[in-house]
Order: structure tokens, then C-alpha cells, then sequence
């Protein structure tokens, strides 16, 4: 029914997901994006609420996809912001971090790939997170609590389109791993 949305392991996709796979395949047949759209689908999509009583969209696509989305990400993000009144929409690829091999679980033939481990998924959330920004450079702050702020510099290109939504990308990121952020542009 929805061929717009395919989910792991064949579950049945929730409310949210189902809106976002019926205003994709209206896009697909209204839009000028209907070439783009015709192969890409989503995985799953979540919404959380980032304060302010403001709410935030994460559609999470499949890796192999991603280069695809990111394409047309600029006018797909705009038309999904004007259908869900307003609230950011961000997309991020699906991925899938592999536990540390331990001393019981050693004797596995393969070995773990690094792009499953959880510094690179990390990372790469965080760059699909401000993604028509570049990040240019990035330093963790240790607090004397032993608490950690990770400073993110963004490229000062993209300032215009991406300012206002650098709250939201503070807000995703720490509800997706759990690490806190600052984001800034360069000088």
C-alpha cells in the first residue's frame, strides 16, 4: 500500500510514517521533484519535540539512498516544511551501530566494520544532520564536572540558510545519541 516507506524487519509503519509516505507520493505526482522522488523511499520518521512547544520531523532514510536525497534535499525539506506547517524536517540515513566485541563474542569470522561502529555513526549523523552546511571543524570541552560539550563550526557559506535551525540540530542530536552540542559558524 505505502511504497513509499519500507521499514526493517517488515513492521508495520506508525501514523507519522504513513503521513510523511502519502505527502511523498503527492510530491512524486504534483512536484517538480517527480523524477528524483520515482526510487527513493524512507525507512522510518520520528517527531520530537525540541522545546518551546516546537516540534522537529526526523525521516530516516537508507544509506545507499542518502546521496539521492541529499540531491534534492533543499526543495524536498521546503515542501515538507510548508505541508507540516512549519516544523523542521531533517533527514538522516539509517544506521546501525555493532556492539564491541568482547572477550566471549571474539571468535566471530568477521570482523566489525568501522562505519558500525559508534564514533563513526555518530559522526555521521552529525554531518546529515546539518547537511547543506560542511562542518569545518569541531572540539570537545571537558567541564570540570566531567561533563563534555562538543563545539561544532559550521561553513559561514550556509549561515543564511541554516541559522535558524541550529537549536533544532543541538536538540535532535542529543536525543538521538545522547551527547551535548554547540553549534557555531566560522569567523
Amino acid at each position: 500500500m505505502f511504497t513509499k516507506i519500507v521499514k526493517p524487519g517488515g513492521e508495520q509503519p506508525d501514523e507519522l510514517e504513513k503521513l510523511i509516505a502519502e505527502t511523498l507520493m503527492e510530491l512524486e505526482v504534483n512536484s517538480d521533484l517527480k523524477n528524483e522522488l520515482r526510487e527513493l523511499f524512507i525507512s522510518g520518521a520520528k517527531e520530537i519535540d525540541i522545546g518551546d512547544k516546537r516540534k522537529c520531523i526526523i525521516i530516516f532514510v537508507p544509506v545507499p539512498l542518502l546521496t539521492r536525497f541529499q540531491k534534492i534535499q533543499v526543495r524536498l525539506v521546503r515542501e515538507l516544511e510548508k505541508k507540516f506547517s512549519g516544523k523542521h524536517v531533517i533527514v538522516v540515513g539509517q544506521r546501525r551501530i555493532l556492539p564491541k566485541p568482547s572477550r566471549k563474542t571474539r571468535n566471530q569470522k568477521q570482523m566489525r566494520p568501522r562505519s558500525r561502529t559508534l564514533t563513526a555513526v555518530h559522526d555521521a549523523i552529525l554531518e546529515d544532520l546539518c547537511f547543506p552546511s560542511e562542518i569545518v571543524g569541531k572540539s570537545i570541552r571537558v567541564k570540570l564536572d566531567g561533563s563534555r560539550l562538543i563545539k561544532i563550526v559550521l561553513e559561514k557559506a550556509q549561515q543564511t540558510n541554516v541559522e535558524h535551525k541550529l537549536d533544532t540540530f543541538a536538540n535532535v542530536y542529543k536525543k538521538l545519541t545522547g551527547k551535548d552540542t554547540h553549534f557555531t559558524f566560522e569567523i
